[in-house]
């Protein structure tokens, strides 16, 4: 109630107009939008996953389709569209949230969350687009959707962590711990997941066929479904808003996504479809 009470008076302040002008400093202004940022993050949320799950779904990959404008190529597109993730986090982490304590400092869990973060990126940005097979071309529309998302999100965690996560927290805390492990979890099948997509068809071939093995032996969408437990896990860990907003907002896009994959399978493959396998939550939905 504390909380929520802070957050009311927050934005119900008179002032709060002149603050994020800039009245009040520039980091006081930058703190304002930050938070500003977060509740947008979270009250669109929930509109966005309606929205996807009545219908609506992002024209890439077998859902690509023409009426979304000019493509490029899918390699360029990873590798753009995710950078600003990172980048922005690391530059506010170092310039404002004391770069060297950072360093000195590795088994502080804001460290460890860090690395954790940037671990991600490295690999959706650095590694995945040498490794997929092609794919196909990205609209120039849904790439700017997600560079913006990624500016935002980049924004959120670092001034998050760089302000506001404690320093004296233990990387051994059992939050913290709990957290890490779920990420972790989520993470190394995000990599197994796409792998396994991407080995499902020899050069060469073309045409779909059903992924097996690891979480796809629980859910159709198993890459969604480990990205949605590592941000969970992430959220967990750090334990602040932005951190769950984040996690909120990566089950609501991709979770319908999932949704409709998995009718797509249903679909296509009819009989043969494991009867078992759900969409993105395990046993459940």
């Amino acid at each position: 109630m504390d909380f929520l009470a802070s957050e009311w008076k927050f934005f119900t302040d008179p002032n709060l107009k002149n603050v994020l002008r800039g009245q009040n400093g520039f980091e006081a202004a930058v703190d304002a939008w930050h938070q500003v940022a977060t509740w947008t993050m979270l009250l669109t949320a929930l509109p966005v996953f309606i929205a996807l799950m009545t219908g609506i779904s992002a024209p890439y990959g077998r859902y690509s389709r023409a009426g979304w404008g000019l493509f490029m190529n899918a390699r360029f597109a990873w590798l753009t569209q995710e950078l600003p993730s990172p980048t922005v986090f690391i530059c506010l982490l170092f310039l404002y949230g004391g770069g060297a304590a950072i360093l000195q400092h590795p088994l502080n869990s804001r460290t460890v969350l860090a690395a954790a973060f940037c671990a991600h990126y490295v690999y959706r940005v650095f590694i995945f687009p040498l490794i997929i097979r092609g794919g196909k071309p990205t609209p120039v529309s849904v790439w700017a959707m997600s560079f913006i998302f990624c500016v935002w999100n980049g924004f959120l965690q670092g001034w998050s962590f760089a302000r506001h996560m404690p320093a004296d927290t233990p990387v051994w805390a059992p939050r913290v711990v709990a957290g890490l492990a779920l990420w972790l979890f989520g993470w190394l099948n995000v990599m197994r997941s796409d792998l396994t997509l991407i080995r499902l068809r020899k050069p060469g071939e073309t045409g779909y066929k059903i992924p097996r093995g690891g979480m796809f032996e629980f859910v159709s969408a198993a890459n969604y479904a480990s990205e949605m437990c590592e941000w969970s896990g992430f959220a967990l860990a750090a334990g602040t808003l932005p951190a769950f907003a984040f996690a909120l907002f990566t089950f609501c896009n991709l979770a319908p996504r999932g949704h409709h994959h998995h009718r797509w399978y249903l679909d296509k493959f009819k009989g043969e479809y494991p009867s078992r396998r759900r969409a993105v939550l395990p046993f459940l939905w």
